[in-house]
C-alpha cells in the first residue's frame, strides 16, 4: 500500500464545538482525509476513536489527563502516552497553543476571581452540559473553591447571548473562544490554579498512518487560533472557510441563508436523511406489523408487546444513541438506524392492533362459514381490512423519523443534522434554519405522499 492510500484512508473526528470543527478540518485537509465532524463530547468521540470508527481527533493535554485518563496534576506527554499504551492510542504533535477552561462574567461584574464567585451564592450559573459532567469541570471546581451554585445545563454556542441579556451571571469559557472580546467578558483569575494546561494536541490511534500530520507540530498559536474561531463565529465562514485561513485563504465570503440552503452538501445531506428515514422505516415495517398481529392475536401479549414498545418510545433519543455506541462498540449509520427503528415501531404496532381487533366480527364469521383457514382470513380480510389504520402507523412513523434523525449527526451519521449541530456550536440561526427547514419540508412531502396513497388506497377498496 502506497503512502498515499493510507493516508486516503485516515479518518479524522471532531468534537461539537467550533475550535474542534476548524482544527478537524484542517487535519483532514492536511492528510487529505475524511473528516466526521461534530461528534458530540468527549466521552462519544473518545469512544469512536477506540471503537476505530475515526483514527484521530484534536484533543487537549488537561482533557486526557483529568476526563479520559482520570490523572491528577499536570502530566506531561510521556505520562499520558504510558497510560495510553495499554488502549493503542497515543497523543502526540502539539499544534502550538493553549487553550483552557475558564469561567467569565459580563465586564461590569464586581467578580474578579473565582475566590470571589465563591462568596455569592446568588448568582446564577449557566455551564455547558459537558462541564457539569467533566471531572475536571463543575465537580472538581465546585470542591477546589467551595462554590454553593446550582448552575443550570446551557449549550455553549446559546450561553454567550444569556450572559449578555442577563439572563445568567457567570458561564464557563474556552480562552481561545472569539467571542471573549466580542461581548466584552472578564474572565474570572483562578487564584488556586484548579484547572490545568490544556495544550491543543492530536489523540490517535497509534496504527493510524498520521505522518502527513506531523508537519503541523507547532504552527498554529492562540492569536491564529482566536482568528480562525473569530472567523467562523463573527464573520459568518463556514469552518472549512475559517479553516482555509491557516493555510493563507482568506477568499471565503460571508454566506446568506440561501447559501447555507443550497450549499455543496445539500444533496450529500439529502441523501443520508432519506437513507436514515427509509431503511430504519422499512425494518420497522417489517417487525412491527407481525408484533401488531401478535397482539391481536393473543390478548394476554397486547400489553407486553404495546407496553414494551411504547417504553422505548420514551427513552431520551441521546441516551438511547449513547447505549447504543456503548452496544455495537462504533459510531455513525448503524446506530442511528437502530435508534429509528426502535422509535418507529410504536405506530406501527398499535395501528396495526387496533387495526385487526376493529374488523367486523360478521366478516371473520363469514370468513369461517367459507372454509378459510386463520391464515387465509388473516390475509383475505383482516389485513385487507386493517390496511388503511397500517398505512396511517406507518404515516406517522415516518413523519416522526424524519425529524428524530436530525439526532444522528450527533454521533456521526450525516443527514440535515449536521447543519443544526453547527448552527447550535456557532449560534448561528441562518446554520440552524438551513437544517432544520429542508428537514420540515421532508417531512411535509412525506405526508403528502402518505396522504395520497391513503386516498389512493381508499379509491381502489371503494372499487373493488
Amino acid at each position: 500500500m502506497t503512502c498515499s492510500a493510507a493516508q486516503a484512508q485516515l479518518k479524522v473526528g471532531s468534537k461539537r464545538f467550533t475550535e474542534s470543527y476548524i482544527l478537524g478540518e484542517i487535519l483532514a485537509r492536511t492528510a487529505q482525509a475524511e473528516h466526521k465532524p461534530g461528534l458530540g463530547n468527549t466521552g462519544i468521540v473518545f469512544a469512536a476513536l477506540k471503537a476505530g470508527a475515526i483514527d484521530v481527533y484534536p484533543e487537549y493535554t488537561g482533557t486526557i489527563a483529568r476526563e479520559i485518563l482520570r490523572l491528577s496534576g499536570n502530566p506531561g506527554l510521556d505520562e499520558l502516552n504510558q497510560a495510553l499504551a495499554a488502549q493503542g492510542l497515543a497523543a502526540g504533535i502539539p499544534l502550538g497553543f493553549n487553550n483552557g477552561y475558564a469561567l467569565a462574567v459580563r465586564e461590569d461584574s464586581v467578580l474578579k476571581t473565582l475566590s470571589d464567585l465563591a462568596r455569592r451564592p446568588d448568582l446564577k450559573l449557566g455551564l455547558s452540559q459537558e462541564f457539569l459532567a467533566r471531572a475536571d469541570g463543575w465537580p472538581g471546581l465546585k470542591a477546589a473553591y467551595r462554590l454553593p451554585q446550582r448552575p443550570t445545563g446551557l449549550d455553549h454556542g446559546l450561553a454567550y447571548e444569556a450572559l449578555t441579556a442577563g439572563k445568567i451571571d457567570a458561564m464557563d469559557i474556552y480562552t481561545t473562544d472569539a467571542k471573549i472580546e466580542r461581548y466584552k467578558l472578564r474572565v474570572l483569575e483562578d487564584d488556586r490554579k484548579y484547572f490545568p494546561r490544556y495544550d491543543a494536541v492530536l489523540l490517535y490511534r497509534r496504527d493510524a498512518p498520521v505522518e502527513a500530520l506531523k508537519k503541523l507540530e507547532g504552527r498554529i498559536d492562540e492569536k491564529a487560533m482566536i482568528r480562525m474561531n473569530a472567523a467562523a463565529e463573527l464573520e459568518g465562514k463556514s469552518f472549512s472557510q475559517a479553516a482555509a485561513l491557516f493555510f493563507g485563504d482568506d477568499s471565503g465570503k460571508r454566506r446568506n441563508f440561501l447559501d447555507l440552503l443550497f450549499g455543496p452538501d445539500f444533496w450529500r445531506l439529502t441523501g443520508q436523511h432519506l437513507l436514515l428515514v427509509f431503511a430504519s422505516l422499512a425494518a420497522s415495517v417489517v417487525v412491527a406489523v407481525p408484533l401488531g398481529i401478535v397482539a391481536a392475536r393473543l390478548p394476554r401479549a397486547a400489553q407486553l408487546v404495546l407496553g414494551a414498545v411504547g417504553v422505548i418510545q420514551t427513552i431520551p433519543s441521546l441516551a438511547l444513541l449513547a447505549f447504543l455506541i456503548a452496544l455495537v462498540g462504533t459510531i455513525g449509520v448503524l446506530p442511528a438506524l437502530i435508534a429509528l427503528f426502535l422509535y418507529a415501531l410504536l405506530p406501527i404496532v398499535r395501528n396495526t392492533h387496533s387495526g385487526i381487533t376493529q374488523n367486523a366480527r360478521g366478516l371473520l364469521q363469514a370468513g369461517k362459514a367459507l372454509g378459510l383457514r386463520a391464515g387465509q382470513i388473516l390475509l383475505k380480510i383482516e389485513l385487507p381490512l386493517a390496511a388503511p389504520s397500517i398505512l396511517a402507523g406507518i404515516k406517522t412513523s415516518a413523519v416522526i423519523n424524519v425529524g428524530t434523525a436530525t439526532i444522528a449527526a450527533f454521533i456521526g451519521a450525516g443527514g440535515y443534522g449536521e447543519r443544526i449541530a453547527a448552527g447550535l456550536a456557532l449560534n448561528d440561526n441562518a446554520m440552524l434554519l438551513a437544517g432544520a427547514v429542508p428537514a420540515a419540508v421532508l417531512a411535509l412531502l412525506v405526508q403528502g405522499v402518505f396522504e395520497i396513497a391513503e386516498r389512493r388506497f381508499g379509491w381502489l377498496e371503494f372499487r373493488r
